[in-house]
């Protein structure tokens, strides 16, 4: 699955970009991402696959758990349900 951002979410960040605030624009409430969570929403991109996403996040941090692919999959589906991102159509990998 190829994952885009939606199209009526607005974005603070900071510099660097430690922290996001998102907010879908029929919620009420913003999403704050930090860490690990705001690198996700960097390579969320229209472009990148799932698994793309997961393999830069496993170059960059290690998986000692064994769990990170499930917990991308699962913060990537919570982020779908908040209708922060949808999948992008027309893109092929």
């Amino acid at each position: 699955m190829v994952w885009k951002r939606g199209g009526l979410v607005a974005e603070v960040c900071t510099k660097p970009r430690a922290r996001v605030a998102l907010l879908h624009l029929d919620a009420s409430q913003p999403v704050v991402l930090e860490g690990t969570a705001a690198v996700i929403w960097d390579l969320i991109d229209g472009r990148r696959s799932e698994q793309e996403i997961f393999s830069e996040l496993e170059a960059t941090f290690e998986d000692q758990s064994g769990q990170m692919q499930a917990q991308v999959e699962s913060f990537l589906a919570t982020l779908e349900e908040q209708r922060l991102i949808e999948a992008a159509r027309g893109v092929s990998h």
